[in-house]
């Protein structure tokens, strides 16, 4: 069984309206999925992007928990814990 996540007291409330990537919108580029962190409210493109702006995020702040913000999923992932997290519709 996987250990829990012991950031879960990080986790603030943003909207997941998103005009996409935020990096790849500034570069003009584009993505494959987007994902917001859960500390900041900043939204990058996933691992499966070229960019990988939402993990470069995670190594320039340290910020450890990212949901997904595409339409249904429903999950959290904390990179520092390496655990996924399902969460409610």
């Amino acid at each position: 069984m996987a250990e829990p996540c012991t950031h879960l007291d990080q986790i603030q409330e943003f909207s997941s309206e998103s005009d996409g990537c935020e990096e790849c919108l500034e570069l003009g580029d584009t993505w494959v999925h987007l994902r917001q962190c859960v500390v900041c409210g900043h939204v990058g493109c996933c691992d499966n992007s070229k960019n990988r702006h939402a993990t470069k995020h995670f190594q320039a702040t340290s910020h450890p928990i990212i949901r997904s913000i595409e339409r249904g999923e429903h999950w959290l992932w904390c990179y520092v814990d390496q655990v996924t997290m399902e969460t409610a519709p």
